[in-house]
């Protein structure tokens, strides 16, 4: 049984969104693996906290995010 997780940063994205992500990640399984496979493919959403993360020894928060994802440089 398949088991996608992702792990996202808190506050970056909604609930929508998140059920986006496990749909999309699932489909995009499922069409690796074969549609049988939907019904046992698990998919888990978790959210960090802001300034948990972190990348080059860097913090990463939830400000620096959205910054990344608007084009504006973090640092």
């Amino acid at each position: 049984m398949p088991f996608i997780n992702v792990k996202i940063i808190e506050g970056v994205f909604d609930s929508d969104q998140k059920q986006q992500i496990v749909r999309t990640l699932t489909d995009a399984l499922v069409s690796i693996e074969g549609e049988n496979m939907r019904g046992v493919t698990w998919c888990v959403v978790e959210e960090v906290a802001s300034g948990d993360w972190g990348i080059g020894g860097q913090p990463l928060t939830t400000a620096d995010v959205k910054a990344l994802a608007a084009g504006v440089g973090v640092g």
